[in-house]
């Protein structure tokens, strides 16, 4: 089983973002970190969670057990509900859809912000890059 923790950081509402995720199992442990461009928290939060999927299926892991926790309300909800009215949230709850389809057992589960340090950690590493790109592109 793989357990997947995902967080979001946005400096701003809409502001760069940045994502990140730490990867454990008995024998993996990996930690990204991601600057996203200019968005609101929620969808970077969305962000993260495609961007987790799509590195799951470039290691290949998309026939493992999976479990990812995250601490945004909104993403697990949209997710559990597999619905939305937000017009901003369709098109990530869209790939979601796809992506899930390449996975044997893919589990979301809500997590308090207390139990995701890790990933919040690596989510404000994530949102300094997105500042750095931010303040070279203000300079040339």
């Amino acid at each position: 089983m793989i357990k997947v923790f995902i967080d979001a950081s946005t400096k701003g509402n809409p502001g760069p973002s940045g994502g990140g995720l730490m990867i454990t199992s008995e024998i993996i442990y990996k930690q990204k970190s991601y600057a996203f461009s200019e968005m609101t928290n929620h969808q970077a939060e969305f962000e993260i969670l495609l961007t987790a999927l799509e590195f799951l299926l470039e290691e290949k892991w998309q026939h493992e057990t999976i479990t990812i926790y995250s601490d945004s309300k909104v993403v697990v909800q949209t997710i559990d509900k597999d619905f939305t009215n937000n017009p901003l949230f369709l098109p990530y709850l869209e790939k979601f859809r796809l992506l899930q389809e390449e996975f044997s057992l893919l589990i979301l589960q809500w997590i308090p912000e207390s139990k995701n340090k890790g990933a919040d950690n690596l989510a404000r590493q994530g949102l300094q890059k997105a500042l750095k790109q931010t303040q070279k592109k203000g300079k040339t």
